[in-house]
């Protein structure tokens, strides 16, 4: 599916607590000159990482819970494969050298790959997830968060269904998955590619100026009506009174049930055929959103057109409604002529895009206000307090990785105890253990709350049972994370 969320502003990076030298920075904290990472791409630090698999894991997750099995494709594709799918867009496919007579791109999204995947393999009904980078030969404006590399997770169900059901269901998903990732408030914008064909139709727009004038007007969300309208005449050739009379439809928008209505009432639209059907398939659509109880997270907007030529029916757009917070954060559409283009038998399809840069953004500003975000994982603490407890430290570790139990002690064969626990506090490991040559001798160990304070004599055949009981009650007591 298309980007959704090439556009968003993401932070800055956060401090972590590892302690471990960045050698692409000098002495004095600045990066060594010359180093850089390419344009349009940036590297992650350990706490944006910890939010982006945390992310990632509740996606996962709700695509799991739907059904749906996940599938690979490469980074990169025949050039032949993509060339021409994705209208205007196709020039910013970034091409790759001749390499064996081949000429290949690096894909620009997941789901013409995944058309050709199912067309090679003569797949015929499949519900898909996929989590994957994807690339774009733009000019990267990366304080906009405009990058050439970023993730897409997609979603998509291909098969001959009954009409709107797995369009409902994907709709669905989409709330259930922004919910999930508490991303504040947003609506699904929903729109109908032959209501905007028939739209288009009744306004005198010429049949091979569809796609076209389609680009145009899906910029509506970020560009007043009058540049659109010029790029429209002085660009694209479109009569002026032909651009005139598609304003007072382009700038209709309100809940999908009170604004249908509406639209039947008038009939204007019902007098071609597209709009027609078009209007009919989203009445059928609305209804299974009102009985899956999601109706009110959409927002019927005959503005909404997506830029891809590939779309057939119905599409869809996720935005978010918070103050400071506006901007696109999924999209998608049916696309049934897609997988019949790479093969001899027409597969239907409908699927989405969540585009996670503008999720990751969020959730570390968030991250940045939590006082209980860490980015390590780690439970436990071991320490000693005397020389040569380095095996024992090894051996307690071990016990505890073989128990399941995340910890982990200083590389050091005689740290000194003060830099041991200063190491777990700046990392907010909520527990210690720690042992000296007087508990090797009593076969007991001391576990340490470190953020009460409070300090047990476990006996050494007791600790992984006390452990499990401490880091079961320590994560109880949390509040509920932001995230």
């Amino acid at each position: 599916m298309e980007s959704s969320n090439n556009n968003s502003t993401p932070t800055e990076p956060t401090t972590t607590t590892t302690e471990v030298e960045d050698e692409s920075k000098s002495k004095g904290g600045k990066k060594a000159r010359g180093l850089k990472t390419p344009k349009g791409t940036r590297d992650y630090e350990p706490d944006q990482m910890k939010i982006r698999e945390k992310v990632f894991s509740k996606i996962t997750t709700c695509f799991k819970r739907h059904g749906a099995v996940t599938i690979e494709t490469p980074v990169f594709e025949l050039k032949e494969t993509l060339t021409g799918k994705y209208g205007e867009d196709s020039k910013l496919i970034y091409d790759l050298q001749d390499q064996g007579g081949e000429l290949c791109s690096l894909r620009y999204d997941l789901t013409v790959p995944f058309a050709r995947y199912c067309a090679m393999n003569r797949v015929k009904t499949i519900k898909r997830y996929q989590i994957g980078r994807v690339y774009r030969r733009d000019n990267p404006v990366m304080n906009r968060g405009r990058f050439r590399e970023f993730y897409q997770c997609d979603f998509d169900i291909a098969g001959d269904y009954d009409l709107m059901v797995p369009d409902a269901e994907a709709v669905k998903l989409i709330t259930e998955i922004l919910t999930e990732l508490n991303v504040g408030n947003f609506k699904v914008k929903i729109n109908h590619r032959k209501l905007l064909d028939g739209m288009f139709a009744l306004c005198g727009v010429p049949a091979d100026k569809f796609r076209t004038v389609c680009s145009s007007v899906d910029k509506l969300d970020k560009t007043p009506w009058a540049e659109v309208r010029k790029e429209m005449v002085e660009q694209k050739g479109l009569p002026e009174e032909v651009a005139d009379k598609i304003q007072p439809f382009v700038i209709q928008s309100g809940h999908p049930l009170v604004l249908l209505k509406k639209l039947q009432d008038e009939k204007q639209l019902e007098t071609d055929p597209s709009a027609k059907q078009g209007l009919y398939e989203l009445s059928v659509l609305f209804d299974y959103l009102n009985a899956m109880g999601c109706i009110d997270n959409v927002l019927f907007d005959l503005s909404l057109a997506r830029g891809l030529d590939y779309y057939t029916g119905v599409i869809y757009e996720a935005v978010l409604t918070d103050p400071n917070q506006v901007g696109s954060i999924a999209g998608g559409g049916r696309y049934d002529d897609l997988i019949g283009i790479f093969g001899s038998t027409k597969i239907p399809a409908v699927g989405f895009s969540i585009g996670v840069e503008r999720v990751f953004s969020i959730l570390e500003s968030k991250a940045k206000k939590d006082a209980n975000f860490r980015v390590t994982d780690t439970d436990v603490m071991v320490a000693s307090i005397d020389k040569g407890m380095v095996k024992e430290r090894m051996k307690i570790c071990s016990e505890l990785w073989s128990a399941k139990i995340k910890a982990e002690f200083l590389p050091k064969e005689n740290p000194k105890l003060p830099a041991q626990l200063s190491y777990a506090e700046q990392s907010k490991i909520p527990f210690a253990v720690v042992i000296g040559g007087r508990e090797v001798e009593q076969g007991v160990v001391l576990v340490k709350n470190l953020g009460t304070r409070q300090q047990d004599t476990v006996p050494r055949d007791k600790l992984v049972e006390t452990l499990r009981q401490k880091i079961d009650e320590y994560y109880k007591s949390l509040p509920e994370s932001p995230y």
